[in-house]
C-alpha cells in the first residue's frame, strides 16, 4: 500500500495544500475550478501504483489560502513543482486546472512531459463568439453574482454535470452528490475581490502551436458544446494532439466513470512512456 504524504507549501504568498504518493515518473493532477483536489481520489490512488502522483488544492480552493492580491495559477504550479523538486511531470487538469496546465506548458515547455486536458478551459476563448450562453449556464453565473449559494450549486449541477441533454435522474447519483458536496464547500468560501488571477499575454488560445508535449483531450460526451469546441481546437492546433470522448458523462467524467477514465489515461501514458 502506498503511503500518502501531505502538507502545505508556501508558494507566491499563498499556502497550498498538497498530497504526494507512489514512486516513478511524476504525474501532477489539477482539479476543476468547481471542486478541489478530492476530485482525483480514484485516479490518485490508481496511478500511485506506477507513478509519483501529486495533487493539490489550487489557491482559493479546498484547504489552500487565497491572499488578497493578484496571482497566476500557472506560477503557483511552477512554484509547487519546484518545492517538490519536480523538474518535469505529466500534467492532468480538468476545466480550470487544464487551463493552468496549458499556461505552464507554454511558459516552461521543459516541465511538461505530457498534457491530459479534461473538459479543459482555454484562456482567450470567448463564449460570446459562439452566441449567447446556454440558459442554465447564464442562470448559474447570475446566482453566483447575487450570492445565492444554494441556487448556484444546483444550477452548476444542471449546467455542468447534467449537461444540455440529460435530466438529473439520468446521471450517476453518487457522482452527482459528490460534485454537489465539493461545489458547496467551494461556494461557501467568502469572496476575496483583490485576488484576481491573470494568465498569459498573448493568451493560450493564440499560442497552442508552441506546445510540443504529447497531448490528450478528454471530454465528457454530455458536457456543454463550448467544451467540445475547445477540445476540437486542441486537436487542430496542438501538434499530434488526440481527442477522446467519455460517453454518458458531463464536466467531470472521472467521477461518473472512474474505471473507463483511468483506462483511457493509462493507455495514453503507456503510448508515450
Amino acid at each position: 500500500m502506498n503511503t500518502t504524504q501531505h502538507g502545505f507549501a508556501e508558494i507566491n504568498g499563498a499556502s497550498l495544500y498538497y498530497e504526494v504518493a507512489g514512486a516513478g515518473r511524476p504525474f501532477v493532477m489539477l482539479h476543476s475550478f468547481l471542486l478541489d483536489c478530492r476530485q482525483w481520489d480514484d485516479p490518485f490512488a490508481a496511478f500511485a501504483a506506477t507513478h509519483r502522483v501529486v495533487r493539490y488544492d489550487a489557491r482559493g480552493f479546498g484547504q489552500s489560502s487565497l491572499p488578497p492580491a493578484p496571482f497566476s495559477y500557472a506560477d503557483d504550479l511552477f512554484g509547487l513543482m519546484q518545492f517538490l523538486s519536480l523538474q518535469s511531470a505529466c500534467l492532468m487538469g480538468c476545466s480550470g486546472g487544464g487551463g493552468t496546465c496549458l499556461d505552464l506548458a507554454i511558459q516552461h515547455p521543459q516541465m511538461a512531459d505530457a498534457l491530459i486536458l479534461v473538459d479543459s478551459n482555454l484562456d482567450g476563448y470567448r463564449l460570446s463568439d459562439k452566441g449567447p450562453p446556454p440558459l442554465p449556464l447564464l442562470a448559474y453565473f447570475e446566482a453566483r453574482q447575487r450570492g445565492d449559494l444554494e441556487q448556484a450549486v444546483e444550477l452548476s449541477l444542471v449546467a455542468f454535470t447534467d449537461g444540455p441533454r440529460r435530466k438529473p435522474g439520468q446521471v450517476n447519483p453518487a457522482a452527482r452528490e459528490r460534485t454537489r458536496a465539493l461545489s458547496a464547500a467551494l461556494f461557501s468560501r467568502p469572496p476575496v475581490p483583490e485576488a484576481v488571477p491573470h494568465g498569459l499575454q498573448p493568451p493560450a488560445l493564440d499560442r497552442l502551436g508552441e506546445i510540443r508535449a504529447p497531448t490528450l483531450a478528454i471530454t465528457g460526451a454530455e458536457d456543454n458544446a463550448m467544451l467540445h469546441d475547445i477540445a476540437a481546437i486542441f486537436a487542430a492546433r496542438i501538434l499530434g494532439a488526440k481527442s477522446v470522448l467519455i460517453p454518458d458523462a458531463g464536466h467531470h467524467p472521472n467521477l461518473e466513470h472512474p474505471e473507463l477514465f483511468n483506462e483511457t489515461v493509462a493507455k495514453f501514458l503507456a503510448e508515450i512512456e
